[in-house]
């Protein structure tokens, strides 16, 4: 039975649902919500960063960047040019998927060490501009005021509503990766990571697929920061800094950086830690340090793959 469960999709993804529906229920703390719903928007993140780093092979440290690129460009044009919410969502995706295929293209030329300084590079500039560019960004002080998602007269302005959209976008994310990774496509990204110029004896255009695989990633970011922008309804540099970047790669190798669900797992377990962790902020960041050096030396296939290798 755990053999069937652990290699069907379809059976996984209906008990998250379920379990989702069934804390959603229960719970009647908006805390706990909040951090229910911020471990969600964390998972959209590293989704898109194990199909680039555990699937494709392409380590990446400028992922929060494209999160503040989505959330900075979905607040800009509601706060400042009054769009539609969801219009402001999309275009900020796009925009997000340009400035992915802009820096993607030079950068992915770069391998190892080379590779994570360059996007490095980018994220410090992203940082900056974010910071410096006062009359666009606000600066330091941030935007507040960003408008509520809403559907007709539904306005998603309350926890346990956002609860509910950031479970869909979740679901889809979740269920494209899914439908990428087992698709043809998905073996030609997968084939990268094992070596770039045995896929391409093979005939897969190399530069083509981690083009676009760095693109998808970053769409996912930005999708969650949009999320995030509307949800908080305020947003500063601080959230989208290279700390955050290096979190979401510790959560993605914790979870299990070559699997779906260790996206989902290792949010969850380091989003609940960090909030704990709180109550010692001095220490978080070192606890941060030990849990991946753990898990590097110990389970180096994260949670989900030490699982599934022990399920018979």
């Amino acid at each position: 039975m755990l053999t069937k469960f652990k290699d069907n999709f379809l059976y996984q993804l209906i008990f998250t649902i379920i379990v989702s529906f069934i804390l959603y229920i229960c719970i009647k703390s908006n805390y706990l919500i909040l951090v229910m719903n911020i471990i969600g928007l964390n998972a959209i993140i590293v989704i898109g960063i194990n199909l680039l780093v555990g699937y494709a092979g392409q380590i990446s440290l400028g992922h929060a960047a494209f999160y503040g690129i989505g959330a900075y460009s979905s607040t800009i044009l509601t706060t400042t040019y009054s769009f539609n919410p969801w219009l402001a969502l999309i275009l900020a995706a796009i925009i997000t998927a340009v400035s992915a295929f802009i820096i993607g293209k030079p950068s992915l030329k770069l391998k190892g060490h080379y590779l994570v300084m360059a996007t490095l590079g980018f994220n410090m500039i992203v940082s900056i501009i974010l910071v410096q560019w006062e009359e666009f960004t606000g600066g330091p002080s941030g935007i507040p005021g960003i408008p509520y998602l809403k559907i007709g007269d539904f306005v998603f302005n309350s926890d346990k509503k956002f609860f509910i959209l950031i479970l869909i976008f979740l679901i889809l994310s979740l269920i494209t990766a899914h439908n990428l990774v087992n698709s043809r496509v998905g073996r030609g990204i997968r084939s990268l990571h094992s070596s770039e110029i045995a896929a391409a004896s093979l005939g897969i255009d190399v530069s083509e697929y981690k083009i676009k695989i760095f693109v998808l990633s970053a769409v996912l970011a930005s999708i969650s920061g949009s999320l995030y922008a509307h949800y908080f309804t305020f947003i500063s540099p601080k959230s989208f800094d290279i700390i955050f970047s290096i979190k979401i790669i510790i959560m993605s190798i914790f979870g299990g950086i070559s699997t779906i669900w260790g996206a989902l797992i290792g949010s969850a377990v380091l989003t609940i830690l960090g909030e704990v962790l709180t109550i010692i902020e001095d220490f978080s960041t070192i606890t941060l340090g030990l849990i991946l050096i753990f898990t590097l030396m110990f389970i180096p296939e994260g949670v989900v793959g030490y699982i599934k290798k022990r399920i018979k």
